[in-house]
């Protein structure tokens, strides 16, 4: 009987999604009691498991909104396993007292070695060829395929993922000019561009790496590729609000874009599996993933550690 008070009296634990097992080891450790699920839940189904939850730990496809805080009667920290904390109703958050926690660092390399991947494979239509080996089409060719040295490429948001994104390409021998509404010491030898039109419309290659704020939503349309110079590539491994997913499918399929790489998108699956649709699908010189840039075991493994060691900080 001794043994089932003492574990009652524990402070419940909930994660979700699939967080590293580091995360899981470090609570355990301090006494916790954690009960850890590899997928998202819903909305009701929050509603009735966080009543008696203390912290509760997510990646990016939990929405903690107000319904459902409205419901966490003992919640005291909620840990944001990721960089953004826009899948959380902050202000009902501050209003019932509950800390957030994100990490807003840890996973920017993973991110930005993804983007040089991704750059390097636009480049050489990599994913063309491919596609036509795994079909058996031999189709050895030069034509539209380039080096990205000396080419130059702008980076949207200079924080923790645009300068890793910064220094990764200028080791690469490439061009660096980037733009943010904050002023931004460069690293290496990247220059400002205090005009986002004018780096739209001088730059080979542009990158995303922006919050998703209002500010940012709907930030390239029709308007902002048509400033991009014919043949140029977009990448988007920020926020899926951040581009007009229907306009950047236009501007791939009519040709002026010379290819794209999307990893996030303005509407995602809670969980794995078929049938995922966007307008993007089938177009050229495309690459598309799963909102996996800071999905690698060092990005979590950091990341566990972080956030983790902040809530049982404050706790």
């Amino acid at each position: 009987m001794k043994d089932k008070v003492i574990q009652s009296n524990k402070l419940r634990v909930l994660l979700l999604e699939g967080l590293h097992t580091i995360a899981i080891e470090n609570f355990k450790n301090q006494m916790y009691e954690v009960e850890s699920l590899q997928n998202s839940l819903t909305v009701d189904q929050l509603k009735d498991k966080i009543k008696d939850i203390r912290i509760i730990g997510i990646r990016s496809k939990t929405q903690l909104n107000r319904e459902v805080l409205l419901n966490a009667n003992k919640l005291k920290a909620i840990g944001c396993y990721c960089i953004g904390t826009d899948q959380v109703d902050l202000e009902t958050a501050q209003e019932l007292g509950i800390i957030v926690f994100n990490s807003p660092f840890a996973n920017s390399r993973s991110v930005a070695e993804l983007v040089m991947g991704e750059i390097i494979m636009l480049s050489r239509k990599v994913f063309e060829n491919n596609n036509k080996m795994h079909n058996g089409i031999w189709n050895k060719t030069a034509k539209d395929c380039n080096e990205i040295r000396g080419k130059t490429l702008g980076i949207i948001g200079y924080r923790h993922v645009g300068t890793q994104v910064s220094l990764l390409a200028e080791s690469f021998s490439m061009n660096v000019q980037y733009y943010d509404i904050e002023d931004k010491l460069p690293l290496g030898n990247a220059k400002p561009n205090h005009n986002l039109e004018n780096l739209l419309r001088t730059s080979d290659y542009v990158t995303l790496h922006v919050p998703k704020t209002e500010q940012t939503s709907n930030m390239i349309t029709k308007k902002e590729l048509e400033m991009m110079p014919k043949g140029s590539y977009l990448l988007n491994l920020s926020r899926g609000s951040v581009v007009n997913i229907n306009d950047l499918a236009e501007y791939i399929k009519n040709g002026h874009l010379g290819g794209c790489a999307v990893d996030v998108y303005p509407s995602e699956p809670k969980e794995n599996g078929p049938n995922f649709v966007t307008p993007l699908q089938g177009s050229f010189n495309t690459i598309l993933t799963s909102h996996i840039g800071g999905s690698t075991s060092e990005a979590q493994e950091a990341i566990g550690k972080e956030v983790t060691h902040k809530i049982i900080k404050y706790m």
